[in-house]
């Protein structure tokens, strides 16, 4: 039946081709629906069973995604990890550049933050010139004196130590006062004149080489909190992020010399004149 039937459409296809055109035009739109129809079916059951795939890949997906984010985020803090040591040492290196009284750079191996006492080791000793009584400091600011003296190895006493004490000024005005570590990080600074706590939060110290050992003008700290009775600030080098440190020979302020061109008072002048000696008086004349 099908092979007559295919002659047959062959004949009416070379007979009247017109015609057999109105007949695959006919079973064209009879088969529509139908295809339709299956495609829709097709289309509902490929839909199913990539939801159902996607169901179950999610998980691992959701893993793989959150891998991909934890290495890209490990990677940012790495690279900007390696951006602040660089300016850090850029800053250290500048720093060490301009300084003229420099003995030797040193890596800070530790500190301390969970006693009364704040110290901190550095990777330098006797054998690279350091003594005890240097001051360390750091591209933000002073750090300590030197305690103890290794052969290659040093302990420094650290500004925010209760048995630390600094002269410094205030940046602001020049007035003197005295930093004097409370053993918990921070430091209270005290004016030298008795009367109206004349300091305001956010005032910025510096070392003013009163006494010597600390040079002068190397910041220090920053007021963090004013009451009416105290003063407390914050040291601007904070150990537990600096990673290196130069230590500096101890600060001795030159003695004061009189001024060049000042004329110096005759020697003569300086000498009190002799008392006349007694019973050579002159009597009176008469």
């Amino acid at each position: 039946m099908g092979v007559v039937v295919a002659l047959l459409l062959l004949a009416v296809a070379v007979v009247d081709p017109r015609g057999f055109s109105a007949l695959r035009g006919a079973a064209l739109d009879a088969t529509v629906p139908i295809s339709s129809g299956g495609r829709g079916v097709v289309r509902f059951f490929t839909g199913t069973g990539a939801a159902v795939s996607y169901y179950f890949r999610a998980a691992a997906k959701n893993d793989e995604l959150q891998r991909e984010l934890d290495q890209s985020r490990q990677q940012l803090i790495e690279a900007r990890a390696i951006r602040y040591e660089n300016a850090r040492l850029k800053r250290l290196l500048k720093l060490s550049g301009e300084l003229a009284d420099e003995v030797a750079t040193a890596r800070i191996v530790n500190s301390t933050f969970d006693t009364s006492r704040r110290l901190a080791t550095i990777a330098a000793g006797r054998s690279d010139g350091v003594q005890i009584g240097q001051p360390v400091r750091a591209p933000e600011g002073l750090v300590g004196r030197i305690v103890e003296a290794g052969r290659y190895a040093s302990r420094v006493l650290l500004i925010t130590d209760g048995a630390s004490n600094v002269p410094v000024r205030l940046v602001r005005d020049g007035t003197p006062a005295m930093a004097t570590g409370r053993g918990d990080g921070t430091i209270e600074i005290k004016p030298l004149e008795v009367g109206q706590n004349p300091f305001r939060k956010g005032d910025i110290f510096v070392t003013s080489g009163t006494g010597g050992i600390f040079g002068p003008n190397i910041p220090t700290a920053i007021v963090v909190q004013v009451s009416r009775d105290e003063t407390i600030a914050r040291p601007l080098a904070d150990p537990a992020r600096a990673d290196f440190a130069i230590i500096q020979n101890i600060y001795m302020p030159q003695a004061e010399t009189p001024l060049e061109g000042a004329a110096a008072p005759p020697s003569d002048a300086l000498q009190a004149p002799p008392p006349p000696p007694p019973g050579n008086q002159a009597a009176p004349a008469r």
